[in-house]
């Protein structure tokens, strides 16, 4: 006689309990993961928690023993194999479930995080970029008034600079990056004022070289070293002499500000001093952290400035 029909059945009746059975773990596991671990493990509701897994676990028994019987065969179903292997799969199901939703809230947490941060970079920087327009603008106003008081010829056409730089401040600088070159036509601007307050009395050496127009650069960022310059290697200073100098080659900005200074003299700082190089330190490790270095040497009363940038 042919027993292959009379194992069809069967075989047909287990794959029906093992699709129940999965449809059952799986039931199991996103009720724990998102009504148990939420709602009862995370209020500490722990005697719930057990009064829960423990009707979890009988229905789990009773269901092996349901299927088996009426699908399968009422002699498959053995008590004490069914019970071991429910807690085994029931352990497996919970620990399982409790790590899937930790890594969840973790990747959620995680996000939200991030966002956190990048919202708490733009404020930073937007405040430290507010720091830096006042700071220069009180040196170039200084400018004009030193200016006025000799009633130097040069008065109008420094507001005018000064009229375009102040357009440059307001209207461009509120964007994340500005052409490299617009912000050495800033810098060039700024050194022009410079020069036309302290004439012949300061030897002004400058090379801004942008020969690519494609590379970008957040705005402002390069002038506190420039304002540094002027506020300590000028006045008392014998011989005074400021070199400014950027390159661009192979992706790398290259910027050095050099600068005589008197070590031995001792300025009445006012409340704004510092601003300019602590502003722009910080503002070079948010923006371009391992993508820039930065050198500041003091040595032969000079003070020297070295600033690499990648700008891919």
């Amino acid at each position: 006689m042919d027993k292959h029909p009379e194992r069809e059945p069967n075989r047909m009746w287990w794959e029906l309990h093992y699709i129940l059975n999965n449809i059952l773990i799986i039931s199991i596991f996103y009720f724990h993961a998102y009504v148990l671990v939420p709602k009862v493990i995370d209020r500490r509701k722990y005697s719930f928690y057990g009064l829960i897994i423990a009707t979890i676990f009988t229905v789990m028994v009773v269901f092996r023993w349901v299927s088996i019987s009426l699908l399968i065969d009422p002699g498959e179903f053995e008590l004490k194999p069914s019970i071991l292997f429910t807690i085994f799969t029931l352990l497996f199901i919970l620990a399982s479930s409790t790590a899937y939703i930790m890594i969840k809230e973790k990747m959620r947490a995680d996000r939200i995080k991030s966002q956190q941060e990048n919202e708490t970079l733009k404020t930073e920087l937007s405040f430290l970029r507010s720091q830096a327009s006042p700071h220069f603008m009180f040196n170039v106003l200084n400018n004009m008034v030193a200016l006025a008081r000799k009633k130097s010829d040069q008065l109008e056409p420094s507001l005018i600079k000064l009229s375009s730089l102040l357009r440059y401040m307001l209207y461009e600088t509120d964007e994340d990056k500005v052409p490299l070159e617009r912000e050495a036509e800033y810098l060039q601007s700024y050194i022009d004022l410079q020069m036309q307050r302290f004439g012949k009395n300061v030897q002004i050496d400058v090379s801004l070289a942008i020969e690519d127009g494609s590379y970008e650069i957040e705005p402002m960022l390069l002038i506190p070293f420039v304002e540094n310059a002027f506020k300590h290697g000028t006045g008392l200073i014998p011989d005074a002499h400021i070199t400014i100098k950027l390159d661009l080659h192979d992706n790398v900005l290259l910027f050095t500000v050099s600068n005589k200074y008197d070590p031995a003299s001792i300025e009445v700082k006012d409340k704004t001093s510092g601003i300019g190089l602590v502003n722009v330190k910080r503002r070079l490790n948010l923006l371009y952290a391992k993508d820039h270095s930065l050198t500041i040497d003091k040595e032969n009363s000079r003070f020297d400035v070295s600033l690499k940038i990648n700008l891919h």
